[in-house]
């Protein structure tokens, strides 16, 4: 099965989108992503594999070394300036490159003469401790070994062709993190407050939660009211057709999809939710993936399927497919269900080239082929399975009650088994039953604060309810000097992490919360040391 966005990516905008009728596998799209990767060199620091000894968990303690790359940039700095750090992530330091050139890190390196640099999160890109990715090869990627990386690349980090030592304490260091990065960030400033001068966390998910219902909440608020309603009423009717085993229509259901191939009903399921934001994978951008920047940062496919299911004017080939299992529902029409099947079968079926649809074949929609998983390679999707089993969670499963844009088939059994077939037991490292989310809550959750950590979220974010201003937050949300936070009205995921090198001219709810980030650093950087 393809894994094209990973939902972390708490996945996260992890790499631009390519333009407008480019597919990522054009030529113009792979000679884009080529002058972006030569935009920066990549540096190495050598980093512990291991950065605490004598902590059990990590027992046999490796002592050695793994080259972590890193970015940088210069053009703005002038000596005395601070260094601006923004935490890659889950993705490769490439897919980052944005934030130097024109995003948050160019608006904060311009406004203080600062130097922008990139830290490649370990286990990702190329910056891989061991060759494979075995369960006993992941036992050093933990939330507390990550931020570990951070401090000991603030104190060691050399920026060859720039003059002076900048490590900090003695310079100002300011951290930058979105998402899951944007967590890290926040821990970091938790556990090494002293070394660094402040930290941004932008939709940081902070909290741990083992299923999270709440991704398709801001979609039912904020997406268009008439596609909502149809994918909500389809998806009663498919449920109740699940309830009462009607195999023959379940069975038709599927084949109007183009997806009758498909055994496992939680696969078609997750398959038919792709455009709206499948459990932990889709090959199609979703609502995550809008953006104020369009078409630089973002795409609108969300808003194409949308636009096919709600098509009034749809030939009538499409609009009778409404009516297909009508005598299963007293009646009553699928409404949308024509324009739904036709996108579905017009950009996911194509993609699955062999045709074996039930298969794990690139771009095929079956999960059940145990072994697959078990596949040790090196891989950026591997680790965010493995940190989602391990600590985060954060299953996307269906409302128990309540509209669902999913079907209720899909709950924490699905995901779960994934993370049994990928990780079995090694002879250092076992995962728990149930991701361990104490690892991760321990440093504060949705309450988490420390000196000079500053909050930022978006309340379109389908990942807000993991972040600071959680709608399940257990005590008002509001900022103070000592503990600033900020809420972007109608904001999405880490919307303040792209810019357009020019923020008077932004849109004015991102040029707010970008004048807000640069005074709110400009106290930080001022104070540092005093």
């Amino acid at each position: 099965m393809r894994v094209l966005k990973l939902l972390a990516s708490l996945v996260a905008l992890a790499s631009a989108s390519p333009a407008p009728g480019l597919s990522r596998n054009s030529e113009q799209w792979v000679e884009k992503r080529q002058a972006a990767s030569a935009a920066y060199k990549a540096h190495t620091i050598d980093m512990p594999i291991d950065h605490f000894p004598s902590n059990p968990r990590y027992k046999p303690h490796p002592k050695g070394t793994f080259k972590q790359r890193y970015f940088f940039d210069s053009s703005y700095y002038k000596p005395g300036g601070p260094v601006f750090l923004y935490i890659g992530g889950e993705t490769s330091g490439e897919s980052r490159f944005s934030n130097l050139q024109t995003g948050i890190i160019q608006i904060l390196m311009e406004a203080f003469n600062g130097l922008g640099v990139i830290l490649e999160n370990r286990y990702y890109g190329e910056s891989y401790p061991f060759n494979t990715s075995t369960t006993d090869d992941l036992l050093y990627l933990t939330t507390e070994q990550t931020i570990a990386d951070n401090e000991y690349f603030a104190k060691h980090a050399t920026f060859p062709g720039v003059n002076g030592t900048l490590n900090a304490p003695q310079t100002p260091w300011v951290m930058y993190g979105g998402s899951l990065a944007g967590a890290q960030t926040a821990f970091t400033m938790k556990m090494y407050n002293k070394l660094f001068a402040g930290g941004i966390g932008s939709s940081a998910t902070t909290q741990a939660l083992l299923s999270y219902p709440y991704w398709y909440d801001p979609i039912i608020k904020y997406g268009p009211s008439d596609c909502v309603a149809r994918i909500i009423g389809i998806v009663d009717k498919m449920d109740e057709l699940i309830k009462k085993k009607n195999t023959k229509a379940i069975q038709k259901f599927k084949e109007l999809f183009g997806l009758g191939d498909l055994k496992d009903i939680r696969d078609f399921a997750m398959t038919i939710a792709f455009p709206i934001g499948g459990p932990m994978n889709y090959p199609t951008n979703t609502w995550q993936e809008l953006n104020w920047d369009f078409p630089r940062h973002g795409s609108e496919d969300f808003y194409d399927f949308c636009g096919n299911v709600t098509n009034l004017d749809a030939p009538e080939d499409i609009k009778s497919v409404d009516y297909a299992l009508a005598k299963y529902t007293d009646g009553e029409p699928w409404t949308g269900l024509g324009g739904y099947t036709d996108y579905v079968k017009k950009t996911l079926i194509p993609q699955c080239e062999s045709g074996r649809i039930d298969s794990t074949d690139p771009g095929c929609f079956g999960t059940q082929n145990k072994t697959y998983y078990a596949d040790p390679t090196n891989g950026g999707a591997r680790s965010y399975l493995y940190s989602t089993c391990s600590e985060q969670g954060a299953y996307q499963v269906a409302k128990a009650h309540g509209p669902s844009m999913i079907s209720r088939v899909l709950q924490i059994s699905y995901t779960q088994q994934w993370c049994t077939w990928a990780f079995p037991p090694g002879s250092h490292n076992t995962l728990p039953r149930t991701p361990e989310l104490s690892q991760y809550n321990k440093y504060g959750g949705w309450n988490i604060q420390a000196p000079r950590l500053a909050l930022i979220d978006g309340d379109a974010d389908v990942w807000l309810d993991l972040c600071y201003h959680s709608n399940l937050a257990p005590s008002p949300r509001y900022s103070t000097d000592e503990h600033p936070s900020y809420l972007i009205a109608g904001g999405g995921h880490h919307w303040d992490s792209a810019g357009i090198k020019n923020v008077s001219a932004e849109p004015g709810y991102i040029k707010e919360a970008h004048l807000w980030q640069i005074r709110t650093v400009k106290k930080w950087v001022e104070g540092w040391g005093k």
